[in-house]
């Protein structure tokens, strides 16, 4: 089984974070037949997703999106051009809202 783990930190505080999450459920969902259940949490909430070949988790909180991919055997023949999708869409997604870079 291939492993992804892809972590993007944000400043939007959970309330933000949360209404973007939701957004990528929605996406996941339409554009790739993901299934998701979606938990809300105190401090975080916690994505799950799955189809055939695929299952994972999105863990989003007040400062990060965090998001764990396990391909099964065919799809980990795609790893890299399946993580460059999921990147784009993610980053495509906070994009507006990213963390501002120090100034040095």
């Amino acid at each position: 089984m291939t492993e992804l783990h892809i972590l993007r930190p944000h400043a939007l505080g959970l309330p933000k974070a949360r209404s973007l999450a939701l957004r990528w459920v929605e996406q996941a969902q339409t554009d790739f037949g993901l299934r998701c259940q979606y938990t809300e949490g105190q401090q975080e909430d916690e994505v799950g997703f799955s189809r055939s070949g695929v299952a994972g988790t999105l863990v989003v909180s007040h400062d990060r999106f965090e998001l764990k991919v396990k391909l099964g055997f065919l799809l980990g023949t795609f790893k890299e051009r399946i993580e460059r999708e999921i990147t784009s869409n993610l980053d495509t997604l906070l994009a507006p809202q990213a963390v501002p870079k120090k100034q040095s």
